[in-house]
């Protein structure tokens, strides 16, 4: 890319309807690889981690699935977030650690969770208006 947009020129492009619909949003590809109730969450263990196996993760993740872990993990790799190295040894083992695609995602996560953090209190359910 030969010129990073400015928010400033985002902004201009989105009021003069330059980009107004999802297939020439440049975020919406990055949305569309990440969606799913578990790709965050496997990306946050290894921020926490930095490599990662697969037992880790099954265990850090309480609810998924063997097979909805494995095919979230395939679709990371497959993006380019997330390296697997098999080890074949006794027993035999994956390892699991970002890209540097990957890594590049972190600090987006982070402007997320200032984000969260500044509306925490918005983000909560809205008690029922008719208890007291």
């Amino acid at each position: 890319m030969d010129h990073v947009m400015t928010y400033e020129e985002y902004l201009r492009d989105v009021k003069k309807g330059i980009v107004t619909d999802l297939g020439n949003c440049p975020v919406t590809p990055l949305l569309l690889m990440l969606q799913g109730k578990w790709k965050t969450q496997i990306l946050y263990e290894l921020c926490i981690h930095d490599t990662v196996r697969f037992g880790t993760l099954k265990k850090e993740l309480p609810g998924i699935t063997n097979t909805m872990l494995t095919n979230s993990l395939r679709e990371l790799e497959r993006d380019g977030f997330i390296n697997r190295v098999q080890f074949n040894e006794i027993p035999p083992h994956v390892e699991y650690s970002f890209t540097e695609r990957g890594r590049d995602l972190m600090p987006i996560f982070y402007q997320i969770m200032l984000w969260g953090f500044k509306h925490e209190k918005d983000n909560l359910p809205k008690d029922n208006e008719n208890e007291e």
